[in-house]
């Protein structure tokens, strides 16, 4: 199965953003993807993070949303929309979630990202429970790609991979990381965490990024990349939009697990 990590550099402009997306994933459709990922926050990167709250959408009713239904159907792939922010009973708080759509425009599961990130080095500041609510269930959604093959694709959002119990809950052959790590996180322990992640799991990552110096001032450390059961980077690009291709092997993914059975032999 052929995957497109997404990589973007997403601005103020809510069109502008999804006029961009729509660009690479077609760009991905073209390749022959048959699932694409978008990053986390595709759709909109404000001045504040408040400005999120006044995208926020309803479950099936919103602009966003119809985007990735209607790209899924055309383009005949499934898109995982990075994350949108999704209206809660609290109007000061919003769900950060990750949809995924079938390639008949159907959304086919809904993660609300659990682990909020906090940071505070002096200089950078970020505090996502400000304006957050955190979501609670580990999710994954099954995938039947073109030679009918299954797979298990587990769920996750940018900080989620900084905790190891979540992937062990999802017990995925695909593991998903939509994300917009800071560049001074993202440069001391991306790759490193990703690729714990795909070793100890024994899973493919798809790790779409936010990538650049966008029109808020953030600047996000990029890297977006697919990687192996063993731990290879398979794909990557460091900077700036573009389309992370890769092409994903079930067979490879068993024998891995054959050769060094790991997973069964957990003890705790």
């Amino acid at each position: 199965m052929k995957v497109a990590a997404i990589q973007m550099v997403s601005g103020i402009s809510l069109d502008a953003n999804l006029s961009e997306a729509l660009r690479l994933l077609r760009q991905a459709a073209q390749c022959g993807a048959e699932l694409a990922v978008l990053p986390e926050y595709f759709c909109f990167m404000g001045h504040q993070d408040e400005d999120k709250l006044l995208i926020a959408e309803t479950p099936g009713l919103g602009k966003v949303q119809d985007f990735l239904s209607d790209a899924a159907r055309d383009l005949k792939l499934w898109i995982v929309g990075g994350t949108l922010p999704m209206a809660t009973d609290d109007p000061t708080h919003a769900a950060n979630a990750s949809l995924a759509y079938s390639p008949k425009g159907q959304c086919a599961s809904r993660y609300d990202k659990i682990h909020l990130f906090r940071y505070d080095n002096g200089r950078e500041r970020y505090d996502e429970a400000a304006v957050l609510v955190a979501g609670e269930t580990p999710t994954t959604f099954a995938l039947d790609d073109r030679d009918g093959q299954h797979w298990r694709v587990g769920q996750s959002v940018c900080y989620d991979l900084r905790f190891a119990e979540l992937y062990r809950r999802l017990a995925a052959d695909v593991l998903l990381v939509p994300s917009a790590f800071t560049h001074t996180t993202g440069q001391a322990h991306w790759e490193v965490l990703l690729r714990a992640r795909a070793i100890e799991n024994q899973a493919y990552v798809i790790a779409s990024a936010q990538g650049g110096l966008h029109e808020n001032g953030r600047r996000t450390w990029g890297h977006s990349m697919v990687i192996d059961p063993w731990g290879e980077v398979m794909a990557l690009q460091a900077e700036g939009p573009g389309v992370v291709l890769a092409e994903l092997d079930l067979e490879r993914l068993q024998r891995v697990r054959e050769q060094l059975p790991s997973l069964q032999h957990r003890r705790l």
